[in-house]
């Protein structure tokens, strides 16, 4: 494959699409965005504007609506929350034609089954990503964090010279990225250390530190990691020691401001991914008989939350 002629979707262009998006674009890529008409108008007027600590830009990219997409892109990047990934299917199932491969950058592992469903397993690949960014209500795409970094790889053999292409594309640009030989074990180290933080986070509505400096705040971090490590080893998917000494160093730092970006949407009274991080983690301890109790609470409270959102009262 040429990825000189390499065409690059990338659905949205909020704050993980359109840093990764404008950084591909800035370094020659072939992009285009696929985003609705209010961020297709934003775009229009002012431009692809991205601030971070690394470097700030102002890009003139294309974009283009659902109507307008044709089956012509080679690789398509898909970057929407997982309870938007049945909408996002149907708006991307336009531009698939016969070789196209999906790179999906959702949190999490149950998305993969919706989208090998959707376009068969040989046209999915695995991805992940980690990136402090959002998009503000003007339009930019402000980077909170000085690390953007992209994994992806391939699930099957025949997805390894797209894969490589890609890799091509992003040569240029500055993003830490890499191509994963392994990249099922990348998104399980991901899923088990995401469920622990957003869990813990989310149920006490507090950062790391805050949580260890309580009675019993470093027993339950525990509780909740050692489960969702265990879950992971008996999927086949044990997280490597370093990873595993990252996490411990990570989620027992004493007085630690950090949070998941879940429980910033949950403060926000926005939707939260809880069944894609939380509740599928409950349901894979239950089907290998862990003690899933610590995670059971900090699903019911991801849902009570939900529950009460949808209702219209207060949700504070």
């Amino acid at each position: 494959m040429n990825n000189n002629n390499l065409k690059i979707l990338i659905l949205g262009a909020g704050g993980t699409g359109g840093y990764f998006g404008g950084r591909l674009h800035e370094a020659g890529a072939d992009v285009t965005f696929l985003v609705r008409e209010r961020r297709y108008a934003q775009i229009a007027r002012d431009g692809l504007r991205i601030e971070a600590p690394s470097a700030s830009v102002t890009l003139e990219v294309k974009t283009a609506l659902a109507h307008e997409i044709k089956g012509e892109f080679d690789i398509i990047i898909l970057t929407c929350k997982a309870y938007d990934l049945d909408a996002s299917i149907a708006a991307i199932s336009l531009a698939m034609h016969a070789e196209t491969c999906v790179v999906p950058l959702l949190n999490g592992i149950a998305h993969l089954d919706a989208l090998d469903q959707a376009f068969g397993k040989s046209r999915v690949m695995g991805g992940s990503c980690q990136i402090a960014a959002t998009l503000t209500a003007d339009g930019i795409v402000k980077s909170m964090a000085p690390t953007h970094s992209i994994v992806w790889g391939a699930r099957e053999p025949s997805q390894n010279a797209i894969a490589t292409a890609l890799g091509k594309a992003f040569a240029n640009t500055i993003v830490d990225w890499r191509i994963s030989e392994n990249i099922m074990l990348d998104m399980w180290e991901k899923i088990a250390f995401l469920s622990t933080l957003a869990g813990i986070t989310c149920l006490m509505r507090a950062n790391v530190g805050e949580v260890l400096a309580t009675v019993d705040g470093k027993l339950l971090m525990r509780q909740y990691s050692d489960c969702a490590i265990k879950i992971a080893q008996l999927e086949g998917y044990a997280p490597r020691p370093e990873v595993l000494a990252r996490f411990d160093s990570v989620l027992n730092s004493s007085g630690s401001t950090l949070t998941a970006s879940m429980l910033r949407d949950l403060e926000a009274g926005n939707d939260v991914e809880a069944d894609h991080i939380v509740g599928y983690m409950l349901n894979k301890a239950r089907e290998h008989g862990l003690d899933s109790s610590i995670i059971n609470v900090a699903y019911t409270h991801l849902k009570a939350y939900q529950n009460r959102r949808a209702s219209g009262r207060d949700r504070s």
